[in-house]
């Protein structure tokens, strides 16, 4: 072996070592995060409740969802828009947000309907929120997403902080200010079901119907109207005695664009789970939905929505499945350079030995050509022609070629023993 075919060897062989190492590194380093930190509201309020929900199923398949409380929707939003949080993933109300392209975050699903409720003290029936102007009002806390939306509805009524009482505060010190007369009114969000929801609901408090839902949507699209239909609180006491009409934001679970799309595949599953089923407002599979366009849609909602969870994913245990997808894909390339390099390597080990032989069979042709063209050669030429066949000959027998070859060797003999006889029969000719 020549030092330079010594060297390549070496060089070879560590960089088959480094890839070696690298691969082993990339199978042995888990397949993916084991933790989401999802931002969500108050303890007791509607996100919080979905994400508690969310949980365990998402436990099922190892993954544990690290649930951070906050004050609402624009404080998710604020998390989430920080490219250094921690903050993966959110539930942010529509109507809330401005979002931007630079925001890089995306919707996973429209979850729910948030219901916006209006209760009211007084014996005056309210069904536009210009009646409410010169009252005392509670309109959220800071951070939340109701706080956003009732600003917004009451100053398009002409209500604003110049001739009315406009505090914040949260849901219960809000009921306790109906109760106890400081307030006079106050807007709320949240399911039907929900504790404080409960709790207006069955209480002295009057419900306000907004007879103006068809305009306000119409200016607000990320607004909905539905209907809480009579008796939807107690059938025997017939509560609420009429149909209301109400206004609903939307909830949006958004992440950034930097989760997994595996992950992204578990969330869809806990939504479809946890929203899939029938509610006050909604039949059986009206969400998670895609009816959404404050956030762009993450690629993989629409491929869940199109076709559901990919087929990895649905026949293999979620670590199983998203070590193949993430480990052995990435490797899967790699293997097919290999296998074509371990293909190709004989044929180019097969035809460089060849080219080694082929320089000869060149010469011999030259020769022969040479022979041919020569009708009447003299004894110096003839003469010639046995030096360069035997010079041809002594090279052809100094080739050093693996076994495999030796049949290519011999007939590169048999070629020159071809020339030489033509020779010999020429130069008997020249002697006659």
């Amino acid at each position: 072996m020549t030092p330079t075919r010594l060297r390549l060897l070496i060089v070879g062989a560590i960089l088959l070592l480094v890839a070696l190492g690298w691969a082993l590194v990339i199978v042995l380093k888990p397949a993916i995060q084991r933790t989401i930190v999802i931002t969500t509201g108050a303890d007791n309020g509607i996100y919080r409740g979905f994400a508690d929900r969310y949980a365990p199923l998402l436990k099922r398949e190892g993954i544990t969802l690290d649930i951070r409380s906050s004050s609402g929707s624009t404080e998710n939003y604020q998390r989430l828009n920080n490219p250094d949080s921690e903050y993966e993933v959110g539930f942010i109300q529509s109507g809330t947000t401005n979002p931007s392209e630079t925001d890089h975050l995306q919707t996973i699903a429209a979850v729910s309907y948030e219901p916006i409720w209006v209760f009211y003290r007084g014996d005056t029936d309210i069904n536009r929120l210009a009646q409410l102007r010169g009252k005392r009002i509670a309109i959220g806390v800071p951070g939340s997403g109701l706080l956003t939306v009732s600003r917004i509805l009451l100053t398009h009524s002409g209500v604003n902080s110049d001739n009315t009482t406009l505090l914040e505060m949260d849901a219960n010190k809000a009921y306790q200010g109906l109760e106890g007369g400081q307030l006079d009114a106050a807007f709320f969000i949240g399911r039907p079901d929900a504790p404080m929801q409960q709790t207006l609901l069955n209480s002295d408090l009057k419900l306000m119907n907004f007879a103006q839902a068809d305009a306000l949507v119409q200016k607000f699209p990320s607004l909905s109207k539905i209907v809480f239909p009579r008796a939807s609180t107690s059938i025997v006491n017939d509560l609420p005695q009429t149909d209301v009409t109400l206004l609903a934001a939307t909830a949006l679970l958004v992440s950034k664009d930097t989760l997994h799309p595996a992950l992204a595949y578990l969330l869809l599953e806990a939504a479809n789970t946890v929203h899939g089923g029938e509610d006050y407002f909604t039949p059986h599979g009206a969400f998670p939905n895609l009816k959404t366009d404050e956030f762009p849609i993450s690629d993989e909602s629409m491929r869940y929505f199109k076709s559901g969870r990919p087929f990895l994913q649905r026949y293999l245990p979620f670590w199983l499945a998203s070590f193949i997808e993430r480990r052995l894909l990435i490797l899967l390339p790699f293997m097919a350079l290999l296998l074509g390099l371990l293909q190709a390597l004989p044929r180019m080990v097969e035809a460089r030995m060849k080219k080694r032989l082929v320089v000869w069979y060149r010469e011999i042709k030259s020769l022969e050509d040479e022979i041919w063209e020569n009708r009447q050669p003299n004894a110096a030429q003839v003469a010639q022609w046995r030096d360069e066949i035997e010079e041809i000959d002594a090279h052809a027998s100094q080739i050093r070629i693996p076994q495999r070859y030796f049949q290519d060797v011999y007939a590169l003999k048999q070629a020159i023993r071809v020339v030489r006889d033509r020779i010999s029969h020429t130069a008997e000719k020249v002697r006659d």
